[in-house]
């Protein structure tokens, strides 16, 4: 079964594409897919998205910002009748957009526990428009269509290690040491 947005959207293509847009600092792409996943009524697990990708991807201690901004969301819709704080969604997917960028977490948890899963060794247009296209690096091996299209674990390392925008250097860039 797809689950699909308000904009007809696949629910899981629209959460990869904002995440890989914020890691590129695709702020437009980004907000797009934010803000279509706020409105289909997905509010908590766009602000559960944003938490994990300012752990994931993100330089710092970004978290405590994305948190006070939830915290925000809370207290409008505290008894809203309607949902309301989409300003804070948006005000959080720009600091994600702009911060430096490590995935030193992520990397190191999957240092320890996907080790067999990758390949240690080989690894280290306007948005304007309405409705926008799904970017094609939304397609990676967490998708389907990147699935059925044979993306695997250590392409998608090296995609997004690359795609960091901008970069901070990171403890694991050179991991493996280059030869």
């Amino acid at each position: 079964m797809i689950i699909r947005t308000v904009g007809g959207y696949d629910f899981y293509e629209v959460s990869s594409a904002m995440q890989k847009a914020i890691r590129r600092a695709d702020t437009g792409v980004a907000g797009f897919f934010a803000l279509e996943l706020w409105a289909s009524g997905y509010r908590d697990y766009v602000w559960k998205r944003l938490f994990t990708i300012s752990a994931e991807d993100c330089f710092g201690i970004i978290t405590k910002e994305i948190e006070a901004l939830w915290q925000g969301h809370e207290l409008v819709n505290k008894k809203a009748p309607q949902p309301k704080g989409r300003i804070f969604v948006s005000k959080a997917v720009i600091i994600l957009c702009e911060c430096r960028k490590c995935r030193d977490a992520d990397h190191l948890q999957n240092f320890i526990y996907d080790r067999r899963e990758v390949d240690i060794e080989k690894w280290i247009e306007d948005v304007r428009r309405y409705p926008i296209s799904i970017p094609a690096y939304t397609y990676d091996v967490h998708t389907r269509v990147g699935k059925k299209q044979g993306r695997t674990k250590a392409e998608f390392f090296q995609q997004e290690f690359n795609a960091l925008t901008p970069r901070e250097p990171g403890l694991f860039d050179d991991f493996p040491s280059k030869k």
